[in-house]
């Protein structure tokens, strides 16, 4: 008899599944036949297929090469005339299996040459409001006479043949370079240095009137190798401006000579420090390589008044080495102050420094250095410990630019030294930023000229990471019992973004140069969607396990967006080709909510929707199965007191079946749902997500559950979940922490809100002090 009544019971719950699955998915016209469409599809048209230089993994394969760019360069920079003289050695060592007939050198300062093409790319128009510095520069100046003038090209002293194409030069070298051979050449050059607080370029001069000085920040200044590799051959796309930069590693012998009054610091170690030292500079200096505690003044705001009252006539050349770096950068003024605090990562010690003229104080001498080091440390926690020597904050006016071990940031105070918030937390993020940029691209070398949302989304993730830890590093530079400001990072921060008009949307997959709104794009909505996927999708375990593993993988590398995507999945046994497709690969946004909810309630007397779903399946007369029928409140069946009665009391059979079918330890293990809900939610966004809801009980008590992303996979539009309580359901809120980047949250709640601005007071009470 047992085994007669539990099959009609299974059977009876087969129907019932049934009844709501096609309450679940409606019935329509049919559609046509189809290729595969679902979000949950794996990846394998858009990725590659895996070979021997990449793999399958993420990892790099048994073949994979990079070749290499040694550099030996004497620069010179006159202070008087703002212009730089070069010439430079350049060794390129071809490790790929191919012959290459000839070699692309990079001119990115030809991108402000007076016949520069990059100025007539983008559409302009009259507008009805203009800047008066933009009016002026755009209508009544000639421009900037800038770009590369190249003097001369020769092997061993011989001049070698080259074409110029914009901001790109091929060297012919006469015959190929065979695979495992090296090929060395040098080039002369000069040009014009900018003014870079007129058109916002990445280096250049600021010129200070009151004293007549001038602070340089000074990249991009010699002729750099592209990259070829194992996926685009060359990489010699044009520098139309915003694109930044594809570049090889290796070694620099850099000799650098400024007016002898200048205080100069560069990406590499200082060779002839005793020499460009004073004794004073020395003692300091040895202190600081101790002084983990604090920054130690190199040279002091007094010291840098003084010197801005000389011009030297002198000359003094700085010698430096940097090894495995991608580029090279310096920053050079008589206005410097200069500090530097030693940091301990790992059994290595390195030194955070910091350079500015006062008009950067009382700011930067309070946080600058500060912000190095917490830097350093958080990114070094989740990555690989810094391997370079030092890194290096210089002030800029309205700038924010990074380079191996050196970087340029704004934030400057009042000329009576005050400053808000704003300007603080603004100078503190830029400088995490750009000193971040030292993991991402400076080693984790990808490929900026295609894909800049690699190392500026990456890097802005771990801004808020770090930016995060630097409020609980220091909880004195923020206001009392709150979390650092971060600009970006948070859910909240990007939907307006997201939810904008799709005309002037690009997915992150783009070309930095094709994109609408570059920060949102390539910072804001990479890092954003890293954050919910480190918090909310993978967890902070398997995340940052992930994340540290494709850090350490491709450190020294060019990785590719797939190798990310890969080894993300691979070192976290997570299927993530539905977030890649859903985040970087389209322009769909997130919003889910709560469509619909039903309660029902429990009979063993058959009703008339009971008898037309077993009448489907042949089953005429129910007095033949043992079964259990639901009742949806407000159905002819319903009566009001069923709200009141128990399980076994709205349905005697069904505690008859239990006394026949379990034991008492069984019954006594078995909770008696008093309340059955169908709750349909809804997914107007094109993105799915993991569905997180917070039911609220009668008795004020509150339960969160998470339903993965998958609960998706099969219908992409809604999705009904029966939930069985002990407890009346007052109140279900979708995504209550606001941490999917939900667009529209006037359908994340019910009931729903009635009152108009009840959807608003319910967003703003959810964000709380977030």
């Amino acid at each position: 008899m047992r085994t007669i009544k539990t099959t009609f019971f299974a059977l009876f719950l087969v129907f019932s599944a049934g009844l709501f699955a096609q309450e679940e998915q409606p019935q329509e016209e049919p559609t046509k036949p189809h290729t595969n469409n679902n979000a949950f599809r794996q990846l394998y048209q858009e990725f590659s297929t895996p070979n021997q230089y990449r793999t399958g993994s993420g990892a790099p394969g048994e073949a994979y090469y990079q070749n290499t760019a040694d550099y030996k360069m004497d620069i010179t920079l006159d202070d008087r005339t703002q212009k730089i003289f070069g010439e430079e050695e350049i060794t390129y060592t071809n490790n790929s299996p191919d012959a290459l007939e000839y070699l692309w050198v990079q001119l990115d300062q030809n991108v402000r040459a007076k016949d520069s093409k990059s100025p007539l790319i983008n559409g302009s128009g009259i507008g009805a409001v203009s800047q008066t510095g933009g009016f002026v520069s755009q209508y009544m100046t000639e421009g900037f006479d800038g770009g590369f003038n190249i003097e001369k090209v020769t092997r061993n002293g011989s001049p070698l043949n080259y074409t110029i194409n914009q901001t790109m030069m091929r060297i012919d070298m006469g015959q190929p370079l065979e695979a495992g051979d090296s090929y060395t050449f040098s080039i002369k050059w000069n040009y014009n240095i900018p003014d870079h607080t007129i058109n916002r370029a990445r280096s250049g001069y600021e010129h200070f009137p009151k004293d007549g000085n001038n602070a340089y920040v000074i990249a991009q200044f010699f002729p750099r190798m592209a990259v070829y590799n194992d996926v685009e051959g060359w990489q010699n796309y044009q520098f139309w401006g915003s694109g930044e930069f594809a570049l090889p590693f290796g070694d620099y012998e850099v000799n650098i000579t400024v007016p002898a009054d200048h205080i100069l610091d560069a990406t590499g170690t200082l060779q002839n420090r005793k020499e460009v030292f004073s004794k004073e500079m020395m003692k300091r200096y040895e202190k600081a390589r101790t002084s983990y505690d604090k920054p130690v003044i190199i040279v002091t705001q007094e010291e840098a008044e003084e010197a801005e009252k000389g011009f030297s006539e002198k000359t003094k050349t700085w010698k430096f080495k940097a090894e495995n770096v991608r580029d090279y950068g310096f920053a050079t003024s008589r206005k410097f102050i200069w500090d530097m605090q030693a940091v301990k990562l790992g059994e290595r010690t390195v030194m955070a420094v910091s350079m500015y003229p006062k008009e950067g104080n009382p700011l930067w001498e309070e946080f600058s250095t500060k912000a190095v080091a917490s830097t350093l440390k958080s990114y070094s926690a989740h990555t690989f410990d810094y391997p370079y020597p030092k890194a290096i904050s210089v002030h800029a006016k309205n700038q924010g630019m990074e380079y191996p071990m050196i970087c340029w940031n704004y934030g400057r105070p009042n000329e009576d030294g005050t400053y808000n918030d704003r300007v603080k937390y603004g100078m503190i993020s830029v400088i995490i930023h750009e000193v971040g940029h030292n993991f991402f691209p400076m080693i984790v070398n990808s490929d900026e000229r295609q894909w800049g949302w690699m190392d500026e989304g990456l890097d802005t993730f771990m801004q808020y990471v770090a930016e995060q830890e630097f409020g609980e590093e220091f909880p004195d530079a923020i206001a009392p019992n709150q979390k650092y400001p971060s600009r970006r990072g948070e859910p909240s921060k990007i939907v307006n973004y997201m939810k904008g008009n799709q005309d002037f949307i690009a997915p992150i997959m783009s070309n930095p140069e094709n994109v609408y709104q570059l920060g949102n794009n390539a910072y804001g909505k990479p890092a954003t969607a890293l954050n919910i996927l480190r918090e909310t999708v993978m967890g902070r375990e398997l995340f940052d396990h992930a994340f540290k593993t494709y850090s350490k993988r491709w450190m020294f590398k060019h990785p590719t967006p797939e190798d990310f995507f890969r080894t993300m999945e691979d070192a976290s046994a997570v299927d993530l080709d539905w977030y890649w497709r859903g985040w970087f690969y389209s322009t769909e946004n997130v919003d889910l909510g709560v469509k619909e909810v039903k309660s029902y309630f429990v009979t063993d007397k058959p009703t008339k929707k009971g008898k037309e779903l077993l009448a489907r399946y042949g089953v005429q007369d129910p007095s033949t199965i043992d079964a259990i029928y639901v009742v949806e409140e407000g159905d002819e069946e319903y009566d009001a007191s069923m709200k009141s009665k128990s399980l076994f009391e709205n349905a005697p059979t069904l505690k008859e079946f239990m006394m026949d079918n379990f034991s008492e330890e069984e019954r006594n293990a078995i909770k008696q749902p008093k309340y059955l809900y169908n709750i349909v939610f809804e997914k107007p966004g094109g993105i799915p997500m993991p569905l997180i809801v917070e039911y609220t009980y009668e008795d004020g008590s509150k339960e969160k559950v998470t339903y993965p992303a998958q609960v998706w996979r099969k219908n992409d539009k809604e999705v009904s979940k029966a939930v069985a309580s002990d407890k009346e359901i007052t109140n279900i809120v979708v995504d209550p922490d606001l941490e999917t980047a939900d667009v529209d949250t006037s359908n994340n709640s019910w009931p729903r809100a009635e009152k108009e601005g009840e959807f608003e007071k319910f967003e703003q009470g959810q964000k709380g002090d977030k």
